[in-house]
């Protein structure tokens, strides 16, 4: 067991680790990501500077916001003669239970009115976020704008990664904003199963920015075409963290993750021990407390306790609806825009694999966190959209709290 351990660290400390990451994850046991991943991959850690208490005030908003719902439009494969409404604490509980949540928090006006987890998790333990990393580095990339460290979100990505032009003259087309609203025009493959595809790439490289450089391919022009992509966000990374001059992690716990108030260290799992870059599509790990609080930040237009944290403007920009057609998504009409889901009346949410959900209802002050080992059977988009209409209209919450 000695000798198979040992190979196995110094297999993980040369670039071949790749190799071994992509045969066994990618081709193997080809599960995807796993939220259990969060124990596999080295971290930066974020640090909080000026915790803060969320108010807890517990009461029945999301029992009286079920009353009366079937659910049953909401679980997919899974036809369901007989109404499906949770009428009781222990119903909810079951429902949480069977698709396979791990977190349920839910914030209104500033008070978390309820919080549920799975048996064997730990409310203060770090969750894997997968793609709600996205919306945490567009929040990044606007601190970065707001602070002078870059210029524009209509830069060329190649004023901050010039190597990209030895690739392909056609990199100086691509704005930052081509990246951060998924149409650069760039390829990329998600079903791929080889070592080195792009998915693999992407999730288990070990050096991601050397990925960043020579793997994207451009196969049209930017700003035609909105292609869900993962070189997108590590080119971004690039470009944050030669511009702040900082690793992407202490660049986001000076500029806002300290100043929102978070109450506990995140992190942000990298490429590996030798390059320490942050998995700038996926990698980011938090509390679910601090990820209502992230949400809540965004509800209140980038205010805490009074202060702008986050300028108001991005704030708007970012959870705008664009002029980009994104296709039929889960069943829901939406939209994206720099690494939001945007839907037409004004909510937006952070989504992430396997059912990470950061939902923000900036209007009814109302946020929902769902986290998950799996989307399951479950219609999650739609089902905490009209949780949200529900709530809003299930009358006054326990209490009020300015944040």
């Amino acid at each position: 067991m000695v000798p198979v351990t040992i190979f196995a660290l110094v297999l993980a400390a040369t670039p071949f680790s790749q190799v071994a990451r992509g045969v066994m994850f990618g081709i193997v046991f080809w599960d995807g990501a796993d939220i259990e991943h969060i124990r596999v991959f080295p971290a930066n850690d974020i640090p909080s500077s000026s915790a803060s208490e969320l108010p807890h005030g517990a009461d029945d908003t999301a029992l009286k916001a079920l009353e009366g719902l079937d659910l049953r439009p909401y679980i997919l494969d899974q036809p369901l003669q007989a109404p499906l409404i949770l009428s009781s604490e222990d119903d909810f509980d079951q429902f949480l239970t069977d698709s396979k949540t791990t977190a349920f928090l839910i914030v209104r006006d500033g008070v978390l009115v309820t919080e549920w987890y799975a048996e064997d998790r730990d409310p203060d333990a770090l969750h894997n976020s997968f793609s709600v990393t996205k919306s945490v580095m567009s929040t990044t990339i606007g601190m970065a704008i707001e602070d002078g460290h870059i210029s524009s979100i209509n830069d060329p990505i190649t004023d901050y990664v010039p190597e990209l032009l030895q690739q392909d003259p056609r990199f100086g087309d691509i704005t930052l904003r081509h990246l951060i609203t998924m149409t650069s025009g760039i390829a990329y493959d998600e079903e791929g199963r080889s070592p080195y595809a792009d998915e693999v790439n992407t999730y288990f490289g070990t050096d991601l920015r050397r990925s960043a450089i020579t793997n994207p391919i451009i196969v049209e022009e930017p700003g035609q075409t909105w292609l869900y992509n993962n070189y997108n966000p590590q080119l971004l990374g690039m470009a944050l963290e030669r511009a702040t001059g900082t690793t992407i992690s202490e660049y986001m716990s000076q500029s806002w993750w300290g100043p929102m108030g978070a109450e506990a260290d995140a992190s942000w799992s990298v490429d590996s021990f030798y390059n320490r870059f942050e998995q700038s599509a996926h990698g980011f790990n938090a509390r679910p407390r601090d990820l209502a609080r992230f949400g809540l930040m965004f509800a209140n237009e980038g205010v805490v306790d009074g202060e702008q944290v986050v300028p108001r403007d991005w704030v708007d920009e970012a959870t705008a609806p664009t002029n980009v057609s994104i296709g039929d998504n889960d069943f829901l009409e939406q939209n994206y825009n720099y690494f939001w889901w945007v839907l037409p009346d004004g909510r937006y949410f952070a989504q992430g694999h396997r059912g990470q959900y950061v939902f923000v209802s900036p209007d009814d002050n109302t946020v929902i966190v769902r986290m998950g080992r799996d989307e399951g059977s479950t219609d999650w988009p739609s089902f905490l959209s009209k949780l949200s209409d529900q709530i809003a209209s299930s009358g006054p919450s326990a209490g009020e709290a300015a944040y």
